[in-house]
């Protein structure tokens, strides 16, 4: 049996194939908006329809958390109007797509954002280029950006998206309460790993409580930083198993502090150990990208049980038929 060809079920949304286009920055927006330039990125990527699913890249749910100039805004009931033009069009190619909801936390800059950046902790970010020093958020601003996830949620479902992603890696903010090198709290926010991820639990029950039960939920996780003192495999098995209890769909499994890439690793699938073994410890489906160019890889990680969804990310940035004809290549 071929699986990269097979259904899939997140949630209540029938996937027709396994094939995912995860979230890639195109800094096509205009002051947040969505431009015809966007659209058109979107469309071209989706033509065809042979993509399972689409992740739209991050868009900020705040003008606090906005991650960089041209990015786009979920943060304003203003966007709506843009982005449901947006998913009228990649739908119109007949794909699903996700809105990826982002906070950057201490990788936003002031310059872009006019505020001080916020984060767990006054530690500088692992890949900032200068001393700025965030701010420690406070119980009011952890109740706001709950708040703000939630009102972002809601607005993606307004705006026709059919799911969400919370976006947890690449070091933005909730990667940033995550890690314990970036989470230096004493608060129910800090130190154990149950405090770690209390942030994230809030955000994915505020959700929940706003788009329903049966509205794919989606979370992306840095999963380990590979870094003396980081975050480990371990956390990412346990911190998973409670995303999934507290209403999450799918695991989307990434790279942490970091980024997107791994040291040491070219291997087509470079995360496939963490997928792998957070697969074993949840009931959802798990997402893998990372390095994957070749449908056979992609087609070998599934078989092999690595995990049981498969993002293609710069090879489609690359070259938009790569879908239709890694598709094609099974039918």
């Amino acid at each position: 049996m071929i699986l990269l060809t097979s259904p899939v079920q997140v949630g209540h949304l029938r996937l027709k194939n396994r094939l995912v286009m995860p979230p890639m920055a195109t800094s096509k927006a205009e002051n947040g908006k969505v431009t015809p330039e966007l659209i058109h990125y979107y469309q071209e990527k989706s033509a065809g329809g042979a993509l399972g699913l689409i992740i739209m890249e991050h868009s900020f749910i705040s003008a606090e958390g906005q991650a960089s100039a041209n990015q786009t805004s979920i943060s304003s009931d203003e966007d709506i109007v843009g982005l449901r033009e947006l998913t009228e069009a990649i739908h119109a190619n007949g794909s699903p797509v996700f809105a990826q909801l982002n906070h950057a936390g201490s990788a936003a800059k002031e310059e872009v954002t006019g505020y001080v950046p916020l984060a767990p902790s006054v530690v500088k970010h692992p890949k900032a280029k200068d001393e700025c020093l965030p701010k420690a958020m406070t119980a009011q601003d952890l109740e706001k950006v709950i708040a703000d996830f939630k009102e972002a949620a809601r607005r993606a479902q307004a705006a026709g998206f059919d799911g969400v992603e919370i976006h947890s890696a690449h070091g933005y903010l909730l990667n940033q309460f995550y890690s314990p090198l970036t989470n230096r709290r004493t608060d129910d926010y800090g130190g154990s790993l149950e405090n770690r991820i209390r942030l994230h639990c809030q955000i994915i029950e505020a959700i929940r409580s706003q788009v329903g039960a049966e509205y794919p939920l989606a979370l992306r996780l840095g999963a380990c930083e590979g870094l003396e003192n980081g975050s480990t495999l371990a956390d990412a098995i346990f911190a998973c198993a409670a995303f999934e209890k507290a209403g999450v769909d799918l695991i989307d499994i990434t790279g942490g502090l970091g980024g997107y890439v791994r040291p040491g690793h070219s291997e087509q699938g470079y995360f496939q150990d963490y997928s792998a073994a957070i697969k074993q410890s949840v009931s959802i489906p798990v997402l893998l990208t990372g390095g994957i160019t070749e449908v056979s890889a992609a087609e070998a990680l599934l078989q092999s049980g690595k995990a049981d969804l498969i993002g293609v990310g710069r090879a489609i940035l690359k070259d938009s038929g790569w879908a239709k004809k890694a598709i094609s290549a099974f039918l």
